[in-house]
């Protein structure tokens, strides 16, 4: 059994949290997130409180208690938070910048390279268009959109160029050069 899912979510003052028969739909003051769950978990909202409990003890019941939970305490956090995840990009020459609803970067490719900002999501970019700021009330759509981002060129290992997590350590390999200094190796002449 999930132990978090025993506990009960509050909700804070200007929340408020409506069950819907497919799903759940929370509104906040950063705006309204509707999230489409199974019908066998039976939610109960008292005293500003959620409690998520399942009708059996069956191995599908239990696994979907928790989700449910960690789906509505996301989106009760997401309407009155908001999720935030930061690139950093890394690179001689290498820029992003925002334009309309388009992230355009400078990668290195022969290309300026065009992403589309899905709705819902808020992308800005520091003045020296390094750091790209992800934000959004979507935990899910958040974190995908900051992988998309990072899959266009990810980390590279030998100069550590890409875009890549603020925070994000890259191990850096040894270029062949490093790797080939020594003496005598197998190709060396026979006396």
């Amino acid at each position: 059994m999930s132990r978090l899912a025993k506990k009960p979510v509050n909700i804070p003052e200007k929340v408020k949290v409506e069950i819907k028969e497919n799903g759940f739909e929370v509104v906040g003051p950063l705006g309204k997130m509707f999230q489409k769950v199974s019908t066998s978990n039976v939610i109960k909202i008292e005293d500003n409180k959620v409690y998520v409990e399942r009708p059996s003890d069956l191995r599908v019941d239990r696994m979907c208690q928790g989700l449910v939970w960690s789906l509505l305490r996301n989106a009760i956090n997401g309407v009155t938070k908001g999720f935030v995840k930061d690139l950093e990009i890394r690179g001689i020459g290498f820029s992003g910048q925002v334009q309309g609803s388009e992230l355009v970067l400078k990668l290195g490719f022969t290309h300026l390279v065009k992403f589309k900002i899905p709705e819902g999501i808020k992308i800005t970019v520091d003045s020296k268009g390094i750091i790209v700021n992800v934000q959004g009330i979507d935990k899910q759509l958040v974190g995908e959109t900051a992988a998309q981002i990072r899959r266009i060129k990810p980390p590279e290992p030998y100069k550590g160029t890409g875009i890549r997590y603020v925070g994000e350590r890259v191990i850096k390999k040894a270029g062949k050069s490093a790797v080939g200094v020594g003496g005598g190796g197998a190709g060396g002449a026979k006396k």
